[in-house]
């Protein structure tokens, strides 16, 4: 039986960025540097190759994993303050000619809800969406056991979706007043703002404490939860999703997951999908990745 081929996974990100050798969906020889500041294009591409090279003398293709939309291995960066100069920029190419391999390039949500699917928490599904609530909110979609692409690179944009916003003005408004992006009032950045207004230092902080009784700490960490809960059930409504996935330093707290399944039992039981917490951890984008290329080597 002929072993899998030997893949090289990235993943580009706004704080670092990391390299790893695959062998099936196991990380072997990893490496990890900072993403250069200012993270330009031309910065960013040069920083990767340098720490991909020495991994692709013995791998067959290689998969990137990169913040922003990506559509046809261009990015395009939708928080420009983190990746400074991204529009349309051909990273699968510049990554494939730069190391000799060929190169497929996802978003990194997406490439984490490749990784979950076929390797994690979605495994025995063909519906299955991942979400990471951490820093900002992502989301992948897999369905009919395919990874959702779209042709604008906007394939599980959740984050991008409206809410009603509360905290911009510092006030809850009625739904149908004014809305903000749903990252903007469940993320953690969202939960750090909160919880500096509270005298907490940070989200952990304040989610620490919800989790400890504190009541108004609790309330913020719930509306966060609930919002979730609410287009999670969205998604189930709209696309059949049976199992949802959730990662990222706030998506993996025990306390977070609970109070997620609490709000999504007030919807009808269609609309309640299987919530679990991801299993890959933050490998799942590394993974993703170098199962996506191995699958494009294989097309």
């Amino acid at each position: 039986m002929p072993t899998a081929p030997v893949l090289l996974a990235l993943d580009i990100g706004g704080t670092s960025m990391r390299a790893a050798l695959m062998e099936g969906a196991q990380l072997i020889h990893r490496a990890e540097r900072r993403t250069p500041k200012p993270s330009t294009p031309g910065a960013v591409i040069d920083a990767a190759l340098a720490l991909a090279a020495p991994l692709a003398a013995s791998a067959a293709a290689v998969g990137v994993a990169c913040a922003g939309a990506v559509a046809a291995g261009r990015v395009t960066a939708t928080a420009t303050h983190t990746f400074p100069g991204w529009t349309d920029v051909p990273l699968a190419e510049r990554i494939g000619s730069g190391l000799g391999l060929p190169c497929a390039a996802l978003n990194d949500a997406r490439a984490a809800a490749w990784g979950e699917f076929a390797a994690g928490a979605g495994r025995g599904t063909r519906e299955f969406m991942f979400i990471t609530v951490s820093t900002g909110v992502g989301a992948g979609l897999v369905l009919g056991g395919r990874l959702h692409l779209a042709g604008n690179g906007l394939d599980a944009e959740l984050g991008f979706v409206s809410v009603p916003a509360g905290w911009t003005q510092g006030r809850e408004v009625a739904p149908l007043g004014e809305l903000g992006p749903l990252e903007f009032e469940t993320s953690g950045t969202a939960l750090g703002v909160q919880a500096r207004k509270l005298g907490f230092e940070d989200a952990r902080a304040l989610a620490d404490a919800a989790e400890a009784g504190h009541a108004q700490a609790d309330a913020t960490y719930r509306r966060s939860a609930a919002l979730i809960a609410w287009k999670i059930a969205d998604v189930a409504a709209l696309l059949g999703v049976t199992r949802v996935a959730l990662g990222g330093s706030v998506g993996l707290r025990a306390g977070y997951l609970a109070r997620v399944r609490e709000s999504l039992g007030g919807f009808p039981p269609r609309y309640q999908p299987e919530v679990v917490h991801a299993e890959l951890g933050a490998d799942a984008g590394l993974i993703g990745a170098g199962l996506w290329a191995g699958r494009a080597e294989r097309a």
